[in-house]
C-alpha cells in the first residue's frame, strides 16, 4: 500500500502517551486473517507512528473511538485503566423503559467460559419501529457486547445480520437503502494514568448516522 496520512480530523486526542482516533464504518481496526481492499486504521498510523498499539477495537461496521498506545510503558498502563465508553445506536423495536441495565454473561475473550457484563442504557429518542439509545459500558466491554445485549431484551441493532431480525432488516434496507448496522463509540471518559487528569473524548456522529437521524426527525415522528 502506498504511504496514506489520515486525515488531521479524525485525531481526536492526542498526548505524549496516547492517540485517539475515529474510525470510520466499515474500516477495520487491525488486519485480519484475510485479504484487505484498504490499510486497516493500526496499519494507516503505523506509517507514521511505527510504535503504537491498539488498547481497543471495534467491528468493521462500528464508528467512533479507538484508542491507541504510542509506548508500551502506556500500552501497560491502560490496561489498568477504567474506561467508561458511551455508545449511540439505532434498536429495533422501541422499549417501554426510558433507562435499563442489561446484565447478561457472555463469551470470555479466550473462548473458555463466559464472564459477566453489563450494559446501561436510556433511551434518547423513538421512531416508527425503532429508538435511538444511548448505551454505556465499563472496562474494555465483551466482543459484540451492545449488539448481544440488546438482542437479548428483543431489541437488536437495526441490520444487524449476526444478531438481528432479518425480515425487519430486510424491510428497513428496502425503504431506506442502508445495509449496515448503526452503532457509534461517542465518547470515552477516564483518568489520565500518568497525569491523573479527567480526560473525555468525543467523536463527531457519522454523516450517514446523522442523516438516518435527520430524516426522521424532519418527517416530525420523533418521540423524546
Amino acid at each position: 500500500f502506498p504511504l496514506v496520512r489520515i486525515d488531521p480530523s479524525r485525531i481526536l486526542h492526542r498526548d505524549e502517551h496516547f492517540l485517539f482516533v475515529q474510525k470510520l464504518a466499515g474500516e477495520l481496526t487491525v488486519r485480519g486473517s484475510g485479504p484487505v481492499r484498504k490499510l486497516p486504521l493500526l496499519d494507516l498510523l503505523r506509517q507514521q507512528e511505527p510504535g503504537i498499539h491498539p488498547v481497543n477495537r471495534l467491528d468493521f461496521a462500528t464508528s467512533g473511538i479507538v484508542i491507541f498506545a504510542r509506548t508500551r510503558k502506556a500500552l501497560a498502563a491502560a490496561r489498568a485503566c477504567s474506561f467508561r465508553k458511551t455508545y449511540w445506536a439505532l434498536v429495533a423495536g422501541s422499549s417501554r423503559q426510558q433507562t435499563g441495565v442489561i446484565r447478561a454473561p457472555l463469551p470470555a475473550r479466550s473462548g473458555r467460559g463466559e464472564v459477566p457484563a453489563e450494559t446501561r442504557y436510556r433511551v434518547l429518542e423513538r421512531f416508527p419501529g425503532c429508538a435511538l439509545v444511548e448505551a454505556e459500558i465499563q472496562g474494555g466491554g465483551r466482543q459484540h457486547q451492545i449488539r448481544r445485549h440488546f438482542a437479548a431484551i428483543g431489541h437488536p441493532l437495526v441490520l444487524d445480520s449476526d444478531y438481528g431480525d432479518a425480515g425487519f432488516n430486510r424491510a428497513f434496507t428496502r425503504h431506506h437503502h442502508y445495509r449496515r448496522f448503526f452503532l457509534h463509540a461517542a465518547s470515552v471518559s477516564f483518568r489520565h494514568p500518568f497525569t491523573g487528569h479527567p480526560i473525555t473524548v468525543h467523536a463527531p456522529i457519522p454523516k450517514a448516522f446523522a442523516d438516518m437521524l435527520g430524516l426522521w426527525r424532519r418527517s416530525d415522528r420523533a418521540v423524546r
